[in-house]
């Protein structure tokens, strides 16, 4: 019963936390972005929004970059901080552009995937990932072993 209550944490468990997470977060949004990729080397005419005027061909490749290759990334936890970047900024022109006279209900998938990014991003990958071997590498020749 005490543990229910306590504010305590473990490491692995929080590295078992971060690596569900990434996984998790990172196989919902591939399910966003491989059609999309799809889309892109169809080799038809490109449909896509362009909020920002570049054109829909590479607004299509920065939305495959961020939902593709950074869920990759994530899912590896491999340069997790900045791989969660271009997503949140996905996530953001969804939220702001796309979506921005839409009620909340189709706001929401946006928000909640933005709110996981910020987590990663404050977080970092965990224990559990790339980046910590890579940490861990970089912190054994700084010592000269």
């Amino acid at each position: 019963m005490n543990r229910i209550f306590t504010t305590n944490y473990n490491h692995r468990g929080l590295d078992l936390a971060l690596l569900l997470l990434r996984i998790g977060i990172a196989g919902l949004m591939l399910t966003h972005g491989l059609p999309k990729l799809n889309t892109l080397l169809d080799g038809g005419e490109i449909q896509f929004a362009d909020p920002f005027g570049f054109g829909p061909a590479a607004s299509l490749v920065l939305a495959v970059f961020a939902e593709v290759f950074c869920s990759l990334l994530l899912a590896f936890g491999l340069a997790t901080r900045l791989a969660v970047i271009p997503l949140m900024i996905t996530m953001l022109v969804a939220l702001l552009t796309v979506h921005a006279g839409d009620p909340i209900s189709k706001q929401e998938p946006a928000l909640h995937y933005l709110l996981v990014y910020v987590v990663l991003l404050i977080s970092g990958a965990g224990g559990i990932s790339f980046d910590k071997l890579i940490s861990r590498s970089t912190a054994r020749s700084r010592r000269g072993y």
